[in-house]
């Protein structure tokens, strides 16, 4: 393990840290999407990562959620044991039965099952039978599979779509797949959720309601979250705290209220002409 492996490890166990990121860069070919980037995340933070299209944020959502591994850096994180794992290069489900959850920009339901199918399947990892308890069907497996179905539907009552469960999920209006998509990562008991831009393709109206909702969701479920959103609006409302991508770089990182003021973000939405206006 390297030195900076092992005292970002040490600074997880001596704080509230959840997650310490230092220094991750990825390169694809001759491309450096991400370079450099690092973060702290505490337990209970509400942080919102922005910038321009193309920025590299979905890119630096994949490493930390093992889609993609980092080509430097390194990525630990505090499990509910108060463990800590360098997880830079563990894999998408290795990462969920630590904690980690997320949802996608585009969201990836399983259009052909269920609603309830589709949180039961998210819950797999949970399972407390043995292959040879589901082969012959022992009260055991049935147990399991009851206390699996009560809490598909507690979570869905929750999130008022329980009248959906039997509904085919390429069938729920859009906002109710949103919603679903993030009962289907919270139904995997996460300490950190991923929310990859959550009011895409949400008019003011349902964006409203998807604030309060992520809230609610860190209020009931003591979660922190890290959030992708271009709504100006919900980012400002919402978050503690937030950072800025250009180019795969940091140029910011602070308060709501700093960030808008920051003529380098503002260089970055909305190029040097209007640095100069302001």
């Amino acid at each position: 393990m390297s030195k900076k492996t092992e005292a970002a490890k040490k600074a997880c166990r001596l704080s509230d840290v959840l997650m310490t990121v230092d220094d991750i860069s990825i390169v694809f070919g001759g491309l450096r999407a991400v370079s450099e980037f690092s973060c702290t995340l505490k337990q209970g933070e509400l942080v919102g990562l922005i910038g321009p299209n193309g920025a590299g944020k979905t890119t630096v959502f994949n490493m930390l959620s093992g889609i993609y591994t980092p080509t430097e850096g390194t990525i630990c994180y505090t499990d509910a044991r108060n463990r800590v794992h360098p997880v830079h290069a563990k894999k998408p489900h290795q990462l969920s039965k630590l904690g980690i959850a997320r949802t996608f920009q585009n969201i990836r339901l399983f259009g052909n099952l269920t609603v309830e199918d589709n949180v039961l399947i998210a819950m797999h990892a949970q399972r407390k039978i043995t292959p040879l308890s589901a082969l012959f069907r022992t009260p055991a497996y049935y147990r399991d599979e009851q206390e699996k179905r009560t809490r598909v539907r507690e979570l869905l009552t929750l999130f008022k779509i329980e009248s959906r469960i039997h509904e085919l999920a390429r069938n729920l209006p859009y906002g109710e797949q949103r919603k679903l998509e993030i009962v289907r990562a919270l139904s995997t008991n996460p300490q950190l959720l991923l929310l990859d831009e959550p009011a895409a393709g949400m008019n003011p109206q349902e964006t409203q309601e998807l604030m309060e909702l992520i809230r609610f969701i860190r209020r009931e479920f003591n979660l922190t979250i890290l959030l992708i959103e271009h709504d100006m609006r919900l980012v400002m409302g919402i978050c503690e705290r937030l950072m800025v991508l250009d180019y795969g770089r940091t140029i910011a990182e602070g308060l709501p209220g700093e960030i808008q003021k920051d003529p380098a973000v503002i260089k970055a939405y909305l190029g040097e002409e209007a640095v100069s206006d302001a």
